[in-house]
């Protein structure tokens, strides 16, 4: 009896074992499908209100970029260059920029190779890359890096502290930060060895004391999707001058009420 009792123990023990190494071929192979959701749509009926060139930037790699641009005054204003998350197309991001019409303030939003149908596929270095590209043609525009704020938002977080640092642009504006990929799918995944399975680690905390430009950090306590306490850690962190949005009732996509948009025109006034 003891003798059947211990090899069924053991088919158990197997049983699980090879369900858990499967469960890592999935997440290895396929983390960067789960990682890059081009195709999620949220917000995706607001109307576009403030005025757009539609632009194309050509990477090093010869991606071709959708980006949308808006000038008022290159000679007066500074120019946000806002790099958006992992999830859908540039559509889901009027809801924020719509609000940049009423701001002194130009702005770029570039979309990532793999997103609002630009060829390519996301990768860490890919997206690094796409940023610097659309840094580059605001350069040949003629503004210059001490005159763009550096706006990240959830993934674009990452990208946004990976180009500012050792970098003199006019301000950076973190939303809904994390502290590296690593963390956040940890967080998501706790059983997994997720150092080892990573292929794009995201590693702001490492880079965060790299950058000089003012900063603003914005999180909400209640995020479901990075936990607040990154937020938190990156700005202390953070080099001085420093700002920080923390609110006790916003989620990961962070409600772009009055009280969050005096917080940007005072952070971007400030920068002037």
């Amino acid at each position: 009896m003891v003798q059947k009792f211990d090899g069924l123990f053991v088919k158990i023990l197997l049983i699980i074992f090879i369900i858990y190494l499967s469960i890592l071929v999935i997440l290895y192979f396929f983390q960067r499908s789960l990682l890059y959701q081009p195709s999620e749509n949220n917000y995706f009926e607001d109307n576009l209100t403030v005025s757009i060139d539609k632009i194309k930037i050509i990477t090093k790699d010869n991606i071709e970029l959708l980006g949308w641009y808006h000038k008022k005054d290159s000679q007066n204003y500074k120019t946000i260059l806002f790099l958006h998350g992992n999830a859908g197309p540039l559509e889901n991001r009027i809801h924020k920029i719509n609000h940049f019409e009423n701001m002194d303030i130009n702005f770029l939003i570039i979309a990532w190779r793999g997103f609002s149908g630009n060829k390519g596929k996301p990768t860490e270095k890919g997206l690094y890359d796409d940023a610097r590209s659309a840094v580059r043609w605001l350069e040949k525009e003629g503004v210059m890096k001490k005159d763009i704020i550096i706006y990240g938002e959830s993934l674009g977080t990452a990208v946004a502290t990976e180009i500012a640092q050792n970098n003199n642009f006019a301000g950076l504006i973190l939303e809904s930060p994390f502290t590296s990929m690593i963390d956040a799918a940890k967080n998501k995944y706790p059983f997994f060895p997720i150092r080892f399975l990573l292929k794009d680690k995201y590693e702001s905390i490492k880079k965060i004391k790299n950058i000089k430009s003012p900063i603003l950090i914005m999180h909400g306590e209640v995020d479901k999707i990075v936990p607040f306490w990154m937020g938190e850690k990156m700005y202390d962190i953070a080099n001085k001058p420093k700002y920080s949005y923390f609110t006790k009732y916003d989620n990961h996509m962070m409600e772009y009420d009055e009280n969050l948009l005096i917080v940007l025109k005072e952070f971007i006034n400030s920068l002037n």
